[in-house]
């Protein structure tokens, strides 16, 4: 298979991929084309048809299986694929396990690294919080695992979430050593729980995309809701930690143009929405790296990073 990360510009591809997206749309000269998103487990890419007369076009829906006849082509420094002929794909054409994009790192070992952290936590009510969900409940963790930490944008993938979860443990973890300020039980446990509402604000795999929940509400939100449905059921867990593990988790976006309900006011939110804002933002620079292949000029203006960007040089250049 011709997977998405090894294409070059003026390949040909002739292969089956996922359809994640399908919309029609007009050009600035009022001219329908089709606009594709593709996946397979190793990323995504942009395609068009530019003739919506090609053979196939009404025979697919978004999320089917298609294959695909392509030129490669790179627009504003990411690939993109200029569609000739495209049909919906035949049982039999194709692995489902071949187009879920997955965690380069080993999902075992994060679940053991996790749970080792929530056995340093030394404040008894923080401990038996994060335990119940990431140690005693099965359920909520296989889904946990499995899950993205975002439609698009970084970690979107199987294990993303957990990935991400487990980068932000470490980061605040080393953020405790640096300031003793900082409460490191309530640190941790903001860092477990922060993105737990994406559990739910996304579907699973393949489709990966927002739920009526999930639009409504958000995974902020959708987080505080679980969190607290969990502490009521603990007899005596403290009022004020209970406010101030909520407004960690409220305030971990930073802003509140960026989502957030409330805006830092403890160090540990500030500590938390750091730590998330770095891995999320190391995260996309990294994908946005790798979608570019070997191209080592400028990839143009990226909208996540609100910059144009390109890869580091080797050192070696005079």
């Amino acid at each position: 298979m011709k997977y998405i990360e090894t294409f070059r510009e003026g390949a040909h591809i002739s292969e089956v991929y996922l359809c994640k997206t399908k919309q029609i749309a007009l050009t600035k000269n009022g001219k329908e084309y089709g606009s594709l998103t593709l996946q397979d487990k190793t990323g995504t890419v942009d395609a068009k048809i530019w003739e919506l007369n090609s053979p196939g076009i009404n025979e697919f829906a978004a999320m089917d299986y298609v294959f695909v006849d392509a030129d490669v082509t790179v627009f504003q420094g990411a690939f993109q694929l200029n569609v000739k002929r495209i049909r919906k794909a035949d049982e039999g054409e194709y692995r489902p396990g071949d187009y879920l994009p997955v965690t380069s790192k080993d999902v075992k070992t994060m679940q053991h690294e996790l749970t080792q952290y929530i056995t340093t936590i030394r404040n008894e009510y923080l401990r038996k919080l994060a335990a119940g969900f990431f140690m005693n409940d099965a359920a909520f963790m296989k889904a946990f695992s499995f899950h993205s930490a975002a439609k698009s944008v970084h970690h979107g993938f199987v294990g993303g979430l957990l990935e991400h979860t487990l980068s932000v443990v470490k980061m605040c973890d080393y953020f405790s050593k640096q300031y003793p300020a900082l409460n490191r039980d309530l640190l941790l446990t903001a860092a477990m729980f922060h993105d737990i509402g994406k559990t739910k604000e996304l579907s699973a795999f393949p489709e990966n995309d927002y739920t009526d929940e999930g639009q409504l509400l958000g995974h902020i939100i959708i987080g505080v809701q679980m969190l607290e449905e969990r502490i009521a059921a603990m007899p005596g867990f403290p009022k004020k930690l209970e406010h101030e593990l909520i407004h960690c988790i409220l305030a971990h976006h930073g802003e509140l143009e960026y989502g957030s309900p409330k805006k830092p006011a403890l160090i540990e939110a500030l500590a938390l929405n750091l730590a998330d804002n770095a891995d999320a933002k190391l995260e996309t620079m990294t994908e946005i790296l790798k979608g570019a292949g070997d191209n080592m000029g400028w990839l143009g203006y990226n909208r996540f990073m609100e910059s144009n960007v390109r890869r580091t040089s080797d050192g070696q250049e005079k």
